[in-house]
């Protein structure tokens, strides 16, 4: 499925890969964050995922006034899980609507599980 932006040169498509892949970029980079998370249908085992799926551990669709996007990811034990995800989501909004033009309206963060270091 892809968003579409209507212009006055034409129509734009882009796809809901391309927006995840985007949002997954931007929430690695930000301090706390180990990775995206993938939950195993089968056995419900939570899995990190690695940079070449970074798009599976997010969901984007369409509503009327923009954008949602459900991030699901692994933090770093130790570190504010509040401060981290209001960094996500201000961070992911600001680069998807500056990259994209689109209006993102929600971004979900859900924390999946913490990696403790050994």
């Amino acid at each position: 499925m892809a968003i579409l932006i209507n212009s006055e040169l034409g129509k734009i498509s882009v796809d809901n890969n391309v927006i995840a892949s985007i949002a997954g970029a931007v929430a690695n980079k930000c301090y706390g964050v180990v990775g995206m998370a993938s939950k195993s249908k089968k056995d419900g085992v939570i899995k990190l995922l690695g940079m070449d799926s970074i798009s599976r551990g997010i969901k984007v669709y369409a509503e009327d006034n923009g954008i949602v996007i459900d991030m699901h990811i692994i933090v770093e034990y130790g570190v504010n899980i509040n401060a981290i995800c209001d960094s996500i989501v201000h961070n992911v909004r600001y680069k998807l609507e500056h990259n994209t033009g689109l209006k993102v309206s929600r971004v979900n963060v859900l924390v999946e599980s913490v990696r403790v270091k050994e």
